[in-house]
């Protein structure tokens, strides 16, 4: 891990739909070049139904969080009925050329998902067979696109069931990224099998706080910026629907000032170069303020295995 005097962010881009592969990953590549920096972008290659969520209007805790980040402003009406009355677009055929760019630029490139709504919304009910087909076939549209292997994961909606869990021992990816937590960690439960190490988002993304406590445009990077933690494990998760589009001003000012107090963004993957022991962690289920249903977290440490 990083000194404890130097601040690293590992940077996650996760790209879930179609207007946010075309148009906000783009941006984000432009933004990034500009201030040098490597992320690791996670994509969604398969049908675009995201506009499904929108029957959990119906529950209360999804439809506060809507209204609270002014979700139609912030994602755009194309993005929320994408899929809803009609088969959704497959993004990596519509959008192969962003996904393609954002490789030539040099960005570690990871699988998000097949499609992100079955994910996030079934991902319990989905046998580790389905798993692996929809795994399998999102693994090889990425590499056809960028003529790369695909060696990184990462679980929509920061969910993964003991299924997920189990099918992600049977690709070689070097690390997934499927939950939140503290540290770098080799995940329990999986059997003879080895799933690969666990690199745990630790902040809290835009739509989690945005609207909450007093948190708005006006001071979210300064909260942002006072969550980073020296010689700690940091990492960022942004959304190329929001930080790629809407919220892109607000990023840009975020790396500017990251960069007067010397942040050093990473992609996901390089923190793995200064990891020779890797302790082990049961993954949990837990609910967090500003998010709709559970996600996966790291659970107690409990000692190395590499």
């Amino acid at each position: 891990m990083p000194g404890l005097d130097t601040t690293i962010v590992a940077l996650r881009v996760d790209v879930d739909t179609l207007r946010g592969t075309k148009l906000g990953v783009p941006n984000l590549v432009e933004v990034l070049a500009r201030h040098q920096i490597r992320a690791s972008f996670f994509f969604s290659v398969g049908p675009d139904n995201m506009g499904r969520n929108l029957w959990r209007l119906l529950r209360p805790a999804f439809l506060k969080k809507m209204l609270r980040s002014k979700a139609a402003s912030l994602y755009g009406w194309d993005i929320l009925l994408m899929g809803t009355f009609w088969p959704g677009p497959l993004i990596g055929e519509r959008a192969a050329a962003a996904i393609r760019q954002t490789a030539i630029a040099g960005h570690e490139i990871g699988f998000h998902a097949w499609d992100h709504h079955r994910w996030q919304s079934k991902i319990e009910a989905l046998s580790q067979a389905e798993i692996e087909a929809d795994t399998r076939r999102g693994l090889a549209r990425l590499k056809a696109i960028t003529g790369q292997p695909v060696e990184c994961a990462a679980a929509p909606a920061w969910r993964l069931s003991p299924n997920a869990l189990a099918a992600r021992a049977s690709f070689s990816l070097r690390y997934a990224s499927d939950c939140r937590g503290e540290s770098i960690f080799m995940p329990l439960g999986t059997g003879p099998a080895t799933s690969p190490p666990q690199i745990p988002v630790t902040l809290p993304t835009y739509d989690e706080v945005i609207g909450q406590e007093g948190i708005d445009r006006a001071n979210y990077n300064d909260f942002l910026l006072g969550l980073l933690r020296p010689g700690q494990l940091n990492v960022l998760t942004i959304h190329a629907e929001a930080e790629g589009l809407s919220c892109l001003d607000l990023f840009t000012d975020f790396l500017a000032q990251a960069a007067q107090r010397q942040v050093r963004f990473l992609a996901l993957g390089d923190l793995l170069a200064n990891c020779p022991d890797i302790p082990t962690a049961p993954m949990l289920k837990r609910q967090i303020p500003g998010r709709d249903g559970w996600l996966s977290w790291q659970g107690p440490v409990q000692g190395s295995r590499l």
